[in-house]
């Protein structure tokens, strides 16, 4: 492997591989050095990697907020400086400069005083199942005010292997979301925050060898259409805020994570869902 393939390798590790989330009882995984040794990468370069992640994140917030429009959406958020917001999700989030960070550093900008306090649970390639398996404890028992739940595009996900059907049926995922949105409303005052399965470049997945499988934009439509129906804020139910069609610049080179300007433009959406709405 040559030395500029070596160092992006381990810059999308550091972006995208949050093992602190994905084992918390493990010892170390809250040491930076402990992390950075487990990646292979030494403990100062793994520094700098997160904090350049962390201002990417920042000025991104900012550059939204130098629109006014954007700037008058939040600050018409129904957030309130004390609360808790917290995400459950999927690969599209678990990273480090995803929509939920660039939210972060957004609301401090926006809110008075602001103390929130933020629960990121997105794990990447989790299905709908296995978010209904941690949403009690990892979300839930911490007494959020707020849930965002993004998910479905790992269950719409076609494996090489068996191309045939989903990962996850249609009527499963309904099972599993109609499971989330009940316990949700039960255990939370406001109700939840969909955010939709973006759209794909499938091109640009099947040239991946990392990919395990595809995604199908019709696959995407019916799965956004039984998020549509939930109880709350939907985000993007046609699932356009990429461009129709989606443009490149908006993704990673996998044609399926988002780039920093497509988790700015699922933030924009939020706003507008949001901001909006009375």
């Amino acid at each position: 492997m040559k030395q500029e393939e070596k160092e992006a390798l381990l810059e999308y590790l550091v972006q995208f591989s949050n093992i602190e989330k994905r084992f918390p009882l493990f010892q170390g995984v809250e040491d930076p050095e402990a992390v950075a040794d487990f990646i292979g990468i030494d403990a100062e370069n793994f520094r700098k990697i997160r904090e350049g992640f962390d201002q990417h994140a920042r000025q991104a917030a900012e550059e939204i907020l130098k629109d006014e429009s954007m700037m008058t959406l939040a600050e018409k958020l129904p957030f309130k400086a004390s609360d808790t917001i917290a995400v459950i999700g999927d690969s599209i989030t678990d990273d480090r400069q995803s929509w939920f960070h660039i939210m972060r550093n957004l609301l401090d900008l926006v809110i008075p005083k602001v103390k929130i306090r933020y629960i990121d649970a997105s794990i990447s390639d989790s299905i709908s199942a296995d978010a209904l398996r941690r949403l009690e404890r990892d979300v839930l028992a911490k007494k959020p005010d707020w849930v965002f739940v993004a998910l479905g595009s790992q269950d719409a996900l076609r494996l090489h292997l068996i191309p045939g059907r989903t990962l996850v049926s249609i009527a499963e995922f309904w099972e599993n979301i109609n499971a989330i949105e009940s316990a949700i409303l039960q255990n939370c005052k406001n109700p939840p925050i969909w955010v939709t399965p973006p759209p794909v470049i499938p091109e640009l997945m099947q040239q991946m060898p990392l990919m395990d499988g595809v995604l199908d934009e019709q696959d995407l439509k019916d799965f956004r259409e039984v998020i549509a129906g939930k109880t709350g804020y939907i985000v993007d139910p046609s699932g356009d805020r990429m461009g129709v069609p989606p443009k490149e610049w908006n993704y990673l080179n996998d044609g399926y994570r988002p780039s920093l300007a497509g988790n700015m433009e699922t933030l924009r959406s939020i706003l507008k869902t949001m901001g909006k709405k009375k």
